[in-house]
């Protein structure tokens, strides 16, 4: 996982918090200092300065792999033996500390929760505990001071450390999951929104230029007149271009309607088009303009069909033609109308793709319901 500057400050300096509670080791220093025999009183002394070093490395060992879901075998191994080397400081602070030495059991339960697999860190805090709260009982003048009830809630606080963490690791990898799906769609809407530009304005301009081609020998003028066009339909697909890389392209039927009279006309198919549609509520009109774009870039360049009819009501838009139709109506769902059939199904909307029933011809129809 990508080391955030948050992770990487605890990794460096955690070890500066797990520092401050060292405070705790007073109370074994004290008894210590006060103990009669040098040796003991040395040696004691020696083991709990060298176990409080040797704890703030293990913290600095543990906080690399606080984050991780599991931890490496490597890492259980060193913290295992850490571990050891610390009950082995504590054995030697026993004899000059007493009972006292017993706060030491609580750093090594917290360190073995955090660094050791969750089962193990449990049972280790357990055992610990059991340890700290019956010894006193057998060892004849030593004083339960709640050493058990320390290494309980300390291995307690630390568990809750470590679960939070982990949650925060999980929610962390769930964002990044998010984030980069969000990324897959949005190039998915480009994908299909530049498919659906595209096929329409290179149609356009295909039937454009061929129209052109003919009429340079026939009729100059109008010849000139389909160029322009094509300049002009060539800049527009340049700018949807550019504005759908953007995520601000819009589509309006109005703007639809008219440029199906003026590709329908190219391609020489007589056509039925509604003169306004003002009448269609603002929640349908994208639908509606998409339906009309993909219907008759399919006439102009697969339907050979002569006549063409866009019906539009405020809750349906259907275009006819009578000719034979796409692909699709060959069992080859197009890329255009399976974009079409999912902004369909978006808004509840119900598309409805196939041959005419009345007539030889293709229907394309878009209902949304009330």
């Amino acid at each position: 996982m990508e080391e955030t500057p948050e992770r990487d400050w605890g990794r460096r300096f955690g070890w500066l918090f797990a520092a401050v509670w060292l405070f705790y080791l007073a109370e074994p220093l004290q008894a210590l200092a006060g103990h009669r025999d040098l040796l003991w009183r040395t040696a004691g002394i020696v083991a709990l300065v060298a176990f409080g070093i040797f704890y703030l490395m293990m913290v600095r060992l543990a906080s690399s792999v606080r984050h991780s879901p599991v931890r490496p075998r490597r890492y259980v191994l060193r913290a295992a033996a850490g571990i050891l080397v610390m009950l082995a400081l504590f054995g030697l602070t026993v004899p000059g500390a007493g009972a006292h030495a017993l706060s030491c059991l609580v750093y090594i339960a917290a360190f073995g929760m955090v660094a050791l697999p969750l089962p193990v860190g449990i049972a280790l805090a357990v055992f610990l505990t059991t340890f700290a709260e019956t010894l006193p009982a057998l060892v004849p003048g030593w004083h339960d001071n709640g050493y058990g009830l320390a290494v309980l809630l300390g291995s307690l606080a630390t568990l809750g450390f470590r679960l939070a963490a982990e949650r925060q690791r999980r929610l962390t990898a769930t964002q990044q999951e998010l984030a980069d799906l969000a990324v897959q769609n949005e190039r998915a809407r480009i994908a299909a929104d530049l498919h659906d530009i595209l096929g329409h304005s290179l149609t356009v301009v295909t039937v454009k230029a061929e129209l052109a081609q003919r009429l340079l020998d026939v009729d100059l003028d109008r010849a000139r007149k389909e160029l322009a066009d094509l300049e002009g339909l060539a800049r527009d697909a340049l700018a949807d271009v550019r504005s759908t890389a953007m995520g601000v392209r819009g589509i309006s039927l109005p703007g639809e309607i008219a440029a199906a009279r003026a590709a329908l006309a190219a391609a020489n198919v007589e056509a039925t088009l509604p003169g306004a549609a003002d009448e269609v509520p603002s929640r349908n009109r994208e639908l509606f303009a998409w339906t009309i774009r993909e219907a008759v870039t399919n006439i102009v360049r697969h339907s050979r069909a002569r006549h063409a009819s866009v019906v539009i009501t405020p809750g349906c838009v259907e275009i006819v033609d009578d000719g034979v139709g796409p692909a699709a109506a060959r069992g080859h769902d197009g890329q255009g109308l399976a974009g079409l059939r999912r902004r369909a199904e978006a808004l509840g909307a119900k598309l409805t793709v196939g041959r005419r029933d009345d007539q030889p011809g293709f229907r394309v129809r878009v209902e949304v319901p009330t």
